[in-house]
């Protein structure tokens, strides 16, 4: 498996700024010269339901405290994302990846971000900076799903 590439450098857990939440990213096939520019979460965070003895001990703890009110039903859980192995949401990638070719793949960190919305503001930059819809490499079908390529003027 091919790593990350950020500055010409490996992307490794160390090298990751501490409060990035995630990347921008450009997956490049390297004998097409095909392009897909994209974003990747460092954490999945959840919604879990909270199991019944967990639900005891704050009921109990609560008491204890003296915080009175009703007992939260979910709770928020992170876990590191599938990032390293990570190779876009594009159709055609991943059927290329599925057929064994990933050393034809090149994959850049273009920027790290650190908060969501920053995450999804770059890349929407960069999807404009390369003109996604245009460029006949791009295989980047729209952008935030409002702007098509079938959309244009041509």
């Amino acid at each position: 498996m091919l790593n990350w590439l950020w500055n010409g450098n490996d992307v490794t857990e160390d090298v990751i700024p501490e409060s990035a939440v995630g990347f921008v990213y450009k997956i490049e096939h390297i004998p097409s010269g095909k392009y897909y520019i994209g974003k990747k979460s460092l954490q999945s965070v959840r919604n879990v339901k909270i199991g019944v003895r967990e639900l005891q001990r704050i009921k109990e703890e609560r008491k204890l405290a003296g915080i009175r009110g009703s007992l939260p039903k979910k709770k928020k859980v992170r876990k590191s994302s599938d990032w390293q192995k990570y190779y876009s949401s594009n159709d055609w990638i991943k059927e290329q990846i599925s057929e064994g070719k990933n050393d034809e793949f090149k994959r850049t960190v273009l920027k790290f971000c650190y908060s969501k919305k920053s995450l999804s503001y770059y890349e929407v930059h960069y999807q404009f900076e390369y003109n996604v819809l245009s460029d006949d490499n791009s295989l980047n079908g729209n952008i935030l799903g409002k702007f098509y390529r079938k959309d244009l003027d041509k």
